[in-house]
């Protein structure tokens, strides 16, 4: 039987400075999504932004991800929270972020990317998409250690990847927290990264991050538990997370759809 490490919050402390592993997990996701997007910005026939401005994307969407994250948590989830202490929202370090939120926070700030540079929205959302399951992965080692979003607990105590959660009870739960770290980042970003190695239509990319991402998140939400002050949305079984997923699959099979049905070339510059 596996037991959660209790995993100190805090990374490094500098005098009055603390250095949260939450934070360093955004800041490797971050720097992971320049690093691909430099790499793929070179391999990707007809793309023409210079290191300047893939670092001006990065940093659009780092703020469309951090700003659209930390209100999809309070509007999605924890608006009650909120409400009782506004200051809260400030108080990202200590987790609470939304991928639901993030994703519409994106959306926002590609489209301003997009102006800016008078590109089309749909082709740089076909660049963005396979570097956001990299991020995801590091999000979701950072709610491991942080030890918030465990899973549910497990019918067969003798499952080998069952974890107790001392901080939750004794009994084993499913670490849902690296099921999604695996499913909707490392398995999602080979998907996404080897679909996109070829000239594929304009949307095509995005439609398969978007239903791969609502598919693996709805799967992977019977195995966590549902929020406390949420619970089941419908039927003993939905959740939050796959209500808020639903329309992500059907996004997907939309703009794959529209990509085939077109046959556009790539629109990327």
């Amino acid at each position: 039987m596996l037991v959660y490490p209790q995993i100190d919050p805090v990374a490094v402390h500098l005098g009055p400075l603390t250095v949260h592993w939450y934070g360093l997990m955004y800041l490797c996701a971050f720097a992971a999504a320049y690093a691909m997007g430099k790499y793929r910005a070179r391999s990707l026939p007809g793309w023409q932004q210079n290191a300047e401005q893939i670092s001006d994307l990065i940093f659009y969407a780092a703020m469309g991800v951090v700003l659209g994250g930390r209100l999809g948590y309070v509007f999605f989830y924890s608006f009650d929270h909120f409400l009782e202490d506004p200051r809260w929202i400030y108080q990202v370090w200590k987790g609470g972020m939304s991928f639901h939120g993030g994703f519409l926070g994106v959306l926002a700030a590609m489209v301003l990317y997009a102006r800016r540079y008078k590109l089309t929205f749909w082709g740089v959302m076909d660049f963005v998409a396979p570097l956001v399951p990299l991020g995801i992965f590091f999000g979701r080692i950072g709610n491991f250690i942080g030890g918030e979003l465990w899973g549910r607990p497990v019918e067969n105590p003798d499952y080998p990847f069952a974890m107790i959660f001392p901080q939750v009870d004794h009994l084993p739960r499913h670490p849902s927290q690296l099921y999604e770290a695996v499913l909707e980042g490392l398995l999602l970003f080979a998907i996404v990264w080897m679909f996109s190695s070829r000239p594929r239509p304009e949307k095509a990319v995005a439609g398969v991050f978007a239903l791969g991402y609502g598919c693996g998140r709805f799967f992977v939400e019977f195995f966590r538990e549902p929020d406390a002050d949420k619970g089941y949305i419908a039927f003993n079984w939905l959740t939050m997370g796959q209500l808020l997923s639903t329309p992500l699959i059907l996004l997907g099979v939309i703009l794959l759809v529209l990509a085939y049905r077109t046959g556009n070339p790539p629109k990327t510059a």
